[in-house]
């Protein structure tokens, strides 16, 4: 795994200097609200967001140093203060040190679909591990989801039209701000077909693990044993 740094502005955490969960007013005091994306790239979302809306709070996650580094640097020049960039292996993070509950709205473009059987276990979007990305929702918050994997897309549909407490529409049009990612671009002038997913969260109870991946998750409960 990837060694887990975030930065805020000029400053820059490992791990170990940051409370988990991690303390968000601490990095962003002025922010009451927050967006995700998983999977910046090199930032052209993230960062085109944070520069114009300035009052909310964008935290990013990339799990590629040389993208990281490269909106790290972005984010410096532009002075972003309202801006966290995360470099880390996205599940770890999701499961150990983001908070829950806390963001309006998470941003998945174009991920990684490992089309390879053997490597279905590394995607995102999962029956054993959509809990972790829609658990990172406020009560009516919104995943926007992009992909022009047509295939994989078919898979996250399925799984998340099958999962509690959220409402899956299809967005048949591209986004109104236009693409959001340079991937985005690129096969809009080649007019390859893209599948576009708009998630709401409709209830404000725990997220639960999907019923299709229920029985595939395992818990641990320690007992520790007191020194005779």
């Amino acid at each position: 795994m990837n060694p887990i740094a975030a930065s805020a502005g000029e400053a820059e955490y490992a791990l170990r200097e940051l409370s988990v969960p991690l303390d968000l007013h601490h990095l962003v005091p002025a922010a009451t609200k927050w967006e995700v994306e998983l999977g910046f790239g090199k930032g052209r979302y993230l960062l085109h967001r944070a520069e114009s809306d300035p009052d909310r709070g964008f935290l990013g996650v990339e799990m590629a140093g040389s993208y990281y580094h490269l909106a790290q640097g972005r984010m410096r020049r532009r002075n972003l203060s309202n801006l966290v960039l995360m470099h880390g292996e996205a599940l770890y993070l999701l499961s150990v040190v983001l908070p829950r509950g806390f963001a309006s709205a998470v941003h998945v473009y174009f991920p990684d679909p490992w089309p390879k059987v053997r490597h279905q276990k590394r995607r995102l979007f999962d029956t054993e591990t959509i809990d972790l990305v829609l658990d990172l929702l406020a009560e009516g918050g919104r995943l926007y989801f992009a992909t022009d994997f047509l295939e994989y897309g078919a898979v996250v549909r399925g799984i998340l039209e099958s999962y509690p407490a959220v409402e899956v529409v299809e967005v048949s049009d591209p986004w109104p701000d236009g693409a959001r990612t340079n991937y985005e671009a690129k096969y809009e002038r080649e007019g390859r077909p893209i599948l576009r997913l708009e998630v709401q969260r409709i209830s404000d109870a725990r997220v639960p693990l999907h019923p299709r991946g229920e029985a595939c998750v395992l818990s641990a409960v320690g007992v520790r044993q007191e020194a005779l």
